[in-house]
C-alpha cells in the first residue's frame, strides 16, 4: 500500500499546477467570458493554436507514415472520423488488426522505424535492462494483479459511490463513466484524445458547444500542465451547466475533480501494472506492427482535429450536411473571419518559417487578438 500511496501523491503533485491553472481559467471563462479583453485574448490564442495543431500533424506524420500503406491508413482514418463519424475506439481496433495482418503480407511497411546508422536487428527502443542471451522472463502475475487491483479500486469505487448516491443519470456520474471510457480506448497522445472527446462531448452529450471546445483547447495550451488538462475544462462546463442548483463554480469544481480523477488514476494503473511487462513484450513483431498501424490511424484522427478546429476558428457559421451515412461539416464561405485568417497565417509563418517557439507564438497572437478586439469595439 505504501507504493500506491506514494504513486498517488506523485500524481497529485504532477497534476496540481495544471489543475489549478485550468480551474482558474474555467472560472474566468464562465463568469467573464463575454468581456472584450477575454474574448480578444481567446481570439488570438485560437488562431495561433491552429498553426500548432497543424505542426503536430506534420511532425507525427513525418515519423509515422513511412510507407504508402500507412499513408492510406491515415487517410482512411481521417475520412472515417470526419465524414462517417466512426467512433475513435473502432478506428483504433481496425488499425491494430490491419497492422497485424499487414505485417504478414508487407513486413517492411509495418516494421519498426530504423534510425540512421541502425540496422534491422537493432531497430526499436533500447532495452530497459542489459541484453542477455536468455529471453526476458514473464513477470509474476500475482504481483502485477495486486498492483492492478489497488489502482482499479481507486479508479472505480468513487464513480460507483457517485452512481449509488446520485443516480446513474447525474452529470457527475456521466462524466466519471465517459472519461473512464476515454482513458481506456484512446491512443496517440493528447491531440487524439481531444479529437475523441470533442466528438462525444459536443456531438453526443451536448455538454458544450464547438466554440467552447475550441476555447478550452486554447486555454489548455497556455497552462503549465499537460494538454490533456483540457478535459478538466470540459468537465467543469458540463457540471456547471448540468447542475444548476449547485451554483456554477461549485458544480464546475466538482466536475473538474471527477474528470481529473478518472483521467489520471487509470494512467497510474496502466503504467505501474504494465511496466513489468514492457521488457517481456519488447521485440514482439505482431505487437509492434499493431502499434504501427494504430500510430498511422492516429495521424488521420489528429488531422481531423486540425480541420475541425480550423472550421470553427476561421468561420462564424458551420453547417452539418447529411447524405446517408455521411455527416459532413461545411463552412459558409461568406462567414470567413478575415482577422482570424490573418492571425492564423502570421502564426503559421512564425511557426513553420522562422521556427519560433510555442510560447512566444501564443503570447504574440494573444496580444494581437486583444488589440484587434479592443480597436474593433
Amino acid at each position: 500500500m505504501h507504493g500506491t500511496a506514494g504513486g498517488l501523491l506523485a500524481g497529485v503533485l504532477f497534476v496540481l499546477p495544471g489543475f489549478l491553472a485550468i480551474l482558474a481559467l474555467s472560472i474566468v471563462y464562465v463568469t467573464a467570458g463575454h468581456l472584450a479583453p477575454v474574448t480578444g485574448l481567446l481570439f488570438g490564442l485560437k488562431a495561433a493554436i491552429l498553426a500548432i495543431v497543424v505542426d503536430a500533424v506534420l511532425r507525427i506524420g513525418r515519423r509515422a507514415l513511412r510507407h504508402p500503406v500507412l499513408v492510406a491508413m491515415a487517410a482512411a482514418a481521417f475520412l472515417a472520423i470526419f465524414i462517417l463519424h466512426v467512433a475513435f475506439p473502432w478506428i483504433v481496433l481496425a488499425a491494430a488488426i490491419l497492422g497485424t495482418i499487414g505485417f504478414r503480407r508487407l513486413p517492411h511497411a509495418f516494421a519498426p522505424a530504423v534510425e540512421p546508422g541502425d540496422d534491422a536487428e537493432s531497430a526499436g527502443p533500447p532495452p530497459l535492462l542489459p541484453d542477455s542471451d536468455a529471453p526476458p522472463a514473464r513477470p509474476p502475475l500475482a504481483a502485477t494483479g495486486r498492483v492492478a487491483a489497488r489502482w482499479l479500486a481507486l479508479w472505480i469505487l468513487p464513480v460507483a459511490a457517485l452512481a449509488a448516491g446520485l443516480g446513474r443519470g447525474h452529470v457527475l456520474v456521466q462524466l466519471g463513466v465517459f472519461f473512464s471510457e476515454a482513458a481506456v480506448v484512446t491512443f496517440g497522445g493528447a491531440y487524439a484524445v481531444v479529437a475523441y472527446v470533442a466528438q462525444r462531448a459536443v456531438g453526443d452529450f451536448g455538454w458544450l458547444t464547438p466554440r467552447a471546445m475550441v476555447d478550452g483547447l486554447a486555454l489548455a495550451e497556455t497552462t503549465p500542465g499537460p494538454l490533456i488538462m483540457v478535459l478538466q475544462f470540459v468537465g467543469f462546463l458540463a457540471a456547471a451547466r448540468g447542475m444548476p442548483g449547485a451554483g456554477v463554480i461549485a458544480a464546475g469544481v466538482l466536475g473538474s475533480l471527477v474528470t481529473i480523477w478518472v483521467t489520471f488514476v487509470p494512467c497510474f494503473l496502466f503504467v505501474l501494472a504494465g511496466a513489468p511487462l514492457v521488457e517481456w513484450l519488447r521485440g514482439r513483431r505482431s505487437l509492434e506492427a499493431a502499434l504501427t498501424g494504430i500510430t498511422a490511424a492516429v495521424v488521420g484522427v489528429i488531422l481531423n482535429l486540425a480541420v475541425w478546429f480550423s472550421l470553427h476558428v476561421l468561420f462564424h457559421e458551420v453547417t452539418l450536411r447529411r447524405l446517408g451515412p455521411m455527416h459532413l461539416e461545411l463552412p459558409r464561405l461568406g462567414s470567413l473571419d478575415p482577422a482570424a485568417l490573418t492571425l492564423a497565417v502570421l502564426a503559421a509563418v512564425a511557426t513553420f518559417r522562422f521556427r519560433v517557439g510555442m510560447l512566444p507564438v501564443l503570447g504574440g497572437a494573444a496580444a494581437l487578438g486583444l488589440a484587434w478586439r479592443l480597436l474593433a469595439g
